[in-house]
């Protein structure tokens, strides 16, 4: 901040009042017509001044609005020559009366865009630095610069938007659960290490030296145990915590609505929660929601859109055609354990330099190129491969995918994984450039029977789908052993939009099944009695049959907000390296503090190097 600007900011300090007994008594976004000649006392931040010589027009914004102040010589002569000293963000308090803004002046696009307000007093409650950014919807600051002022880009419309719109989702969840009978329960966040999953965060334990808690990644085992206590139904809006990498819609912590219910099946959780959704979208968003929600198979998903969160506002299904292109001259076709593709209609004119685009984007998954035919005539694909393809392996192509003049085909091939990931993911980023995802529509749909286990190639071994306390489909238990590739899970996910929004199974109930689920895994008796001992007995205790759900609260937030990123739906969010730009956490902490833990940090490498290198620069 320049001298010049900090000398203004200290002379206009002196001026600074107390609110005193002024009360205000209408917020900036309620006046109306009707409301003209009422006395009114408003309180908020410039976030306008035009000084139009005469006469001084200030927007006066506070959360729930704008309201324009008109300083006059002719009505507040005291009160006009002060205003001269205001500037963006100082805070004020006004009295005056509403008018009706003259003919041919009112402003249709906001709420009190058809009065003013004629200041006949006020008080400058504070001043304010210029901020680094505009404080506006309109703001082309970057998102690290509105991170590191926080506070300021929280006064924005479209933040204070996102926000409300999340409080008021929390309270419908809330009144909903509570009318249909759950009890609202909280679980501990200093709880045990159980590193069967995502990387927990640890935290030492100062009157247990060398022992650590372990922040929870979720109240999986709590919410079991109070089924076990008799609760039956229970929730919580909790905070949960992972140590993983991060992307637009992830966070170090993040919020989850939590359930859990005890007798039941997949139908009855599955029908309360599309109940919630229905009551959410009603009074959050005044929308409707038809239910029951569309449902799939996990294998349906995976074999028509590639991804087990299908984004079905849209077509463009794969279609697999390894048998029909199995003696292919196209030896890559020819070879590979899957060959899938994808119909863009229309998409012939697509330039090279699009499609070239396009094999950079599959290259993320793994895919080592991108095959590609345009349909320029019954008799013309324009293609580098199409003259390796038969007659009658066009003809295949061509029925399957329906292809027409003027579409075009993106091919893939390899195994099945990669085959399936890099065409689903391709469908969505070429959904995405195009404009062909309908707006303003939100699509639920059930993924369920997903695999009980998936293989770990680091590890060599099966590990949970989902987690570990998951129940087996019925007829399934002595798969687990025998052939864990073929076991499915009651497990089931919801999906919105392309993005999973809750997931949630049918838990393990008996102690024999769980400890078999465990040495599936390939724990040891040891292990498991040690990490999951307090489980066991509680299962041995009389465990009902029980199952629930958790919402990703923050990504649900997200797609009600049209938001781009989870971080624009966080008061205080961390950035993609998990750091937090305002408060500058994580920090180094005190000797003092690490003595107390019983902690010593090793020194850091490059501590090491310099210190290496500083020896022998002596030496010498």
């Amino acid at each position: 901040m320049s001298d010049q600007i900090l000398d203004l900011q200290q002379e206009h300090s002196k001026y600074i009042e107390d609110i005193g007994d002024w009360t205000r008594t209408v917020s900036c976004c309620e006046l109306t017509r009707a409301d003209v000649d009422r006395e009114v006392c408003l309180m908020g931040w410039v976030q306008f001044r035009r000084d139009h010589g005469g006469l001084i027009f200030v927007d006066l914004r506070d959360r729930e609005g704008l309201t324009q102040v008109v300083f006059s010589p002719d009505i507040a002569p005291e009160a006009h020559e002060r205003a001269g000293i205001l500037r963006l963000e100082y805070v004020i308090a006004v009295k005056g009366k509403v008018r009706a803004r003259p003919e041919g002046m009112t402003n249709p696009n906001l709420k009190t865009g058809e009065i003013e307000v004629v200041a006949h007093e006020w008080k400058l409650l504070n001043t304010s630095k210029t901020p680094p950014f505009a404080i506006e919807d309109r703001c082309d600051a970057g998102e690290n610069l509105r991170l590191m002022w926080r506070f300021l880009d929280l006064r924005r419309p479209c933040m204070q938007k996102n926000l409300v719109l999340r409080h008021r989702a929390m309270q419908s969840i809330r009144h909903f659960l509570d009318e249909n009978g759950f009890y609202e329960i909280e679980t501990p966040f200093l709880t045990k290490s159980t590193p069967e999953g995502a990387r927990d965060f640890l935290v030492p334990s100062r009157l247990n030296t060398g022992s650590f808690y372990a922040l929870p990644q979720s109240p999986q085992l709590f919410k079991q145990l109070l089924m076990v206590s008799g609760f039956e139904k229970y929730f919580q809006i909790v905070r949960c915590f992972r140590d993983e990498d991060l992307r637009a819609d992830r966070q170090p912590e993040f919020t989850q609505v939590d359930m859990e219910l005890s007798f039941v099946n997949e139908h009855d959780v599955m029908t309360v929660a599309e109940q919630l959704m229905q009551r959410v979208f009603r009074d959050v968003l005044g929308k409707e929601l038809t239910v029951p929600f569309p449902r799939m198979t996990w294998d349906e998903a995976m074999r028509d859109y590639g991804v087990d969160k299908p984004d079905t506002r849209f077509g463009m299904k794969l279609c697999e055609l390894t048998d029909a292109v199995r003696n292919s001259g196209f030896k890559l076709f020819a070879n590979a354990a899957m060959v899938k593709a994808i119909k863009v209609e229309g998409g012939e004119t697509l330039t090279r330099k699009e499609i070239d685009a396009f094999t950079d984007f599959v290259r993320i998954y793994g895919a080592q190129g991108l095959a590609w035919i345009k349909i320029k005539s019954e008799t013309e694909w324009q293609s580098p491969i199409a003259k390796f393809l038969s007659e009658e392996e066009r003809k295949a192509i061509r029925e399957r995918l329906d292809a027409k003049v003027g579409d075009i085909l993106f091919f893939q091939a390899g195994e099945a994984e990669m085959v399936n990931a890099a065409l689903g993911n391709l469908r969505v980023h070429i959904a995405q450039k195009l404009n062909l995802i309908p707006k303003d529509s939100f699509n639920f749909l059930w993924v369920t029977e997903f695999p009980l286990f998936e293989y770990d190639k680091e590890e060599h071994r099966y590990v949970a789908c989902h987690h570990p306390f998951t129940s087996p489909m019925p007829g399934h238990i002595d798969l687990m052993t025998t052939d864990p590739a073929r076991a499915k899970a009651r497990a089931y996910d919801m999906v919105l939009n392309g993005n999973e929004v809750g997931g949630g199974s049918i838990r393990i109930h008996s102690a024999v099944t769980q400890m078999r689920m465990f040495e599936a895994l390939g724990f040891t008796d040891e292990r498991a009695e040690e990490q999951f001992g307090f489980l066991f007995h509680a299962l041995e205790f009389g465990a009902p049959p029980h199952g629930g759900i958790a919402f990703g609260l923050d990504r649900l937030i997200m797609l009600l907000s049209d938001s781009q990123s989870i971080r624009d739906v966080i008061a205080f969010p961390k950035t993609q390296k998990a750091t937090c730009l305002l408060t500058n956490a994580p920090s180094s902490v005190s000797g003092a503090q690490l003595r107390e833990l019983g902690i010593r940090l090793r020194e850091a490498p490059e501590k090491h190097a310099d210190a290496a290198a500083q020896k022998s620069e002596s030496a010498s």
